[in-house]
């Protein structure tokens, strides 16, 4: 037990649950927390359920804590608010960047999708399995744009927008998916530079 509590995976999962009992702490709308906190906590809870039967490595499950973190972070503020005037001052930015970096870290899901992929044999080789994770983050991005879109359609008002995060950008969606498929090929770089030093766990048969 005591070795369980020792784990980089416990460490990132307490850290996780501080982050988001903090970020409930007087949100920016209590609608936009919940829903953007339901996708983080579906997360873990799916990866808690299919634990046994499949175990990512610790660099795997440091993909989803990041997303998670951040996930934490746009719920308190939502996206659009996040004060990052330390970053867009420097820049000379007019847009929050928040919401564009949140998409580059959901792209990182392709590292473990790759390893699903690979140690699961669902696809022949590293190569293949690489291209497949690309691919299917790349598919739940475009779903994901979907699901703002509707969501933003029902509910409406200050929290639909809130949650669509455009910022009054027409092309917001497309970015998004452009640095969706940046950060997933960034992913998958790193997988197979960890697969080239022997730090690959075994394929299962």
């Amino acid at each position: 037990m005591k070795k369980c509590f020792a784990t980089p995976e416990f460490r990132m999962l307490a850290l996780f649950a501080a982050a988001s009992a903090l970020s409930g702490i007087a949100p920016y709308s209590r609608a936009v927390w919940f829903t953007e906190s339901f996708w983080a906590w579906g997360l873990l809870a799916l990866l808690l359920a299919t634990r046994r039967a499949f175990r990512f490595s610790t660099a795997a499950y440091a993909c989803f804590f990041v997303w998670s973190l951040l996930q934490a972070i746009g719920a308190h503020w939502s996206f659009e608010l996040v004060p990052m005037g330390w970053l867009t001052g420097p820049l000379g930015l007019a847009r929050n960047p928040f919401d564009r970096i949140a998409h580059f870290v959901v792209g990182w899901f392709a590292f473990p999708l790759a390893e699903l992929f690979r140690r699961k044999r669902f696809a022949g080789g590293r190569a293949s399995a690489a291209f497949f994770a690309v691919a299917t983050t790349v598919a739940m991005a475009g779903l994901w744009e979907i699901v703002e879109w509707v969501y933003a359609v029902v509910v409406g008002g200050d929290a639909g927008a809130a949650f669509l995060g455009s910022q009054g950008d027409v092309w917001d969606a497309q970015k998004d998916i452009l640095c969706d498929t940046a950060g997933a090929l960034c992913a998958v770089a790193a997988w197979i530079f960890r697969g080239n030093r022997g730090k690959e766990p075994e394929a299962e048969t």
